[in-house]
């Protein structure tokens, strides 16, 4: 009897390894253990993942490098929306699921899978976001949740794996870390309260950096094209090169809490340096590059954007329409942005651009004007006040 082919998303992290087994062992599968590649891992980390995967068995290991089409799909309209989830977190994981979902799920329509597997638990957000996918693009292929059907404790993983012979670092299990190109999240035991901190310890990235540095970033229609003078081939390059110059300031260091799709609260810990700074520098330029009202409408659908992003819905049509409207808003957001690099922080100093809006040809704000006079503005704002007047005359509101 041919035995069931199942694809594995496989990170090779306590979950997917605990799938890994249960699979093939337990289901008795033919486990293909597919690691996508969002510009987290290292040569060596991938290196690293394959041989521990064959260790565990798999019936073949394959890599899919989406780093480049997971900027051009995804990271790009994020960054063009100046996109921060309840303020604060840039979307680092939400994005980067589903590009990884979306990669598993054309690996399996195109080898002629079974099943696909995911090691996400039952109380995260993870599980609805690689449902969703597989759901849309494989109707009919069956949907292997090892973890969460089990309701599986990392401590009862840890046993089992033993049971079966698996070596590999288990202390690494205190701390779920997840890299990708758009920063990485770190939960552990303190993210599961209300109130403790990450210790120093549990930060990926340590402070190595302590004196200030200067940096500019170059902008060409809301695209980072470049490093301190450094052009790169593709954004997604720029990005990482960002990355290394300013995580070792410790910038970008925040917990988020936010609403789950399933309903619950959440913390999880992240650093995302380079998304940061890349967010608020685009941002400084679109203030001085658009319109009152561009940036008034971009910020109710790009706010939309991020939300049904992070519950998983990137495949929904309507995102490719939301995508058009800001794409077509960056025609003139280019140009050089100035920031200073501190331990923990950062400040933008300035921005140099050919579409300046705050033009001294047209007048100084506070100082002077060059396009109007007084009599103007007298007449304007009385035309532009005067229902507002009108209201206050008819219903005296002073004397209520």
């Amino acid at each position: 009897m041919n035995k069931k082919k199942v694809i594995l998303a496989f990170s090779g992290g306590l979950d997917t390894t605990y799938c890994a087994i249960y699979l093939s062992k337990t289901l008795g599968m033919e486990v293909h253990a597919l690691t996508v590649q969002t510009g987290g891992f290292s040569r060596e980390d991938l290196q690293q993942i394959e041989a521990h995967a064959r260790a565990l068995g798999v019936a073949s290991f394959q890599v899919a490098d989406v780093t480049r089409n997971y900027y051009d799909s995804c990271l790009r309209y994020l960054v063009y929306g100046n996109v921060l989830k309840n303020g604060t977190y840039p979307l680092s994981v939400s994005a980067e699921r589903m590009s990884q979902a979306i990669a598993v799920a054309e690996f399996a329509r195109e080898t002629g899978a079974d099943a696909v597997a995911h090691g996400s638990t039952g109380a995260g957000n993870d599980q609805v976001r690689f449902d969703m996918v597989f759901q849309s693009m494989l109707p009919g292929v069956e949907i292997l949740t090892p973890i969460r059907d089990q309701r599986l404790s990392r401590e009862a993983e840890i046993a089992f794996l033993k049971e079966h012979g698996v070596h590999m670092d288990f202390a690494k299990a205190a701390y779920s870390i997840n890299k990708g190109l758009w920063g990485t999240s770190v939960g552990g035991k303190e993210t599961l309260t209300s109130n403790q901190p990450l210790p120093e310890s549990a930060w990926p990235t340590q402070v190595s950096k302590t004196s200030p540095e200067s940096l500019s970033l170059q902008f060409e229609k809301g695209e980072l094209k470049a490093v301190n003078g450094q052009v790169f081939e593709h954004p997604s390059e720029a990005i990482a090169w960002l990355q290394n110059i300013a995580q070792p300031f410790g910038i970008g260091r925040d917990i988020h809490v936010g609403d789950t799709i399933i309903g619950i609260k959440g913390r999880v810990g992240f650093e995302a340096a380079a998304p940061m700074l890349i967010i608020k520098a685009h941002h400084l330029l679109e203030k001085h590059t658009l319109t009152k009202h561009q940036l008034f409408w971009k910020d109710q659908l790009s706010t939309w954007y991020g939300n049904w992003l992070h519950e998983g819905q990137l495949l929904d049509p309507v995102m490719r329409n939301i995508e058009r409207f800001l794409e077509d808003t960056q025609q003139t957001v280019s140009g050089t942005v100035y920031c200073t690099l501190h331990p923990y922080r950062f400040s933008l100093d300035g921005i140099e651009s050919p579409h300046d809006l705050m033009n001294s040809r047209f007048g100084s704000y506070g100082e002077m004007n060059t396009g109007w006079s007084g009599e103007d503005v007298r007449g304007f704002a009385k035309i532009f006040g005067n229902q507002t007047a009108i209201y206050h005359k008819i219903n005296d509101l002073s004397h209520a």
